[in-house]
């Protein structure tokens, strides 16, 4: 479990931190639940492989970014709830994607939202970005109403590959994030 000064975020219940090569038990719990899994690969699950090659790209996008999708915990009891974090999206234009993965145990209990949250602060205050992309799988309607909750803006569909999906796409940008904040 994660020492409370390795948390570099947090929020009223959760703590970030970086993803490490000793994470790959809570990377399985996550990436091998088939409910959290249909709806960013569309399929059930990852094999334990590709399990390992996420958790390796989460640390590989950290390393020459400094984000990745962060894993969170409970700050009290340290218990881990899931991810939520940032990748690049489009570095001339200061855009980054957004994202969260929330173990199904989890569920309905405003973690996601507490999490993205705290990554949406985090995005514009110190990392200082222009705007932050996100974009959910058409079936997931938690994740369309969260995003219309914080604040993001519908923009477009794209095609994901790995679901074989148009996805809604939306953005959430520097001025509406400082209105909101006011």
């Amino acid at each position: 479990m994660p020492d409370e000064n390795e948390f570099f975020i947090k929020s009223k219940r959760l703590g970030f931190r970086q993803w490490t090569k000793k994470d790959f038990e809570f990377a399985l719990v996550l990436w091998a639940d088939p409910e959290v899994t249909k709806n960013i690969i569309g399929k059930a699950s990852l094999s334990e492989n590709e399990i390992r090659e996420r958790l390796y790209e989460e640390i590989q996008t950290y390393e020459k970014y400094g984000i990745q999708y962060w894993p969170i915990f409970l700050l009290e009891g340290d218990q881990f709830i899931g991810c939520c974090g940032l990748r690049p999206y489009d570095d001339q234009k200061k855009i980054l994607e957004i994202g969260f993965h929330i173990c199904s145990k989890q569920w309905r209990k405003g973690f996601a939202s507490e999490a993205a949250l705290a990554v949406i602060d985090y995005a514009f205050d110190k990392l200082k970005v222009s705007a932050l992309f996100a974009g959910h799988n058409p079936q997931n309607e938690a994740s369309r109403n969260l995003l219309f909750k914080l604040g993001f803006k519908y923009t477009y569909d794209e095609f994901y590959e790995p679901t074989g999906l148009i996805h809604p796409s939306y953005l959430f940008t520097a001025e509406d994030f400082s209105r909101k904040k006011c």
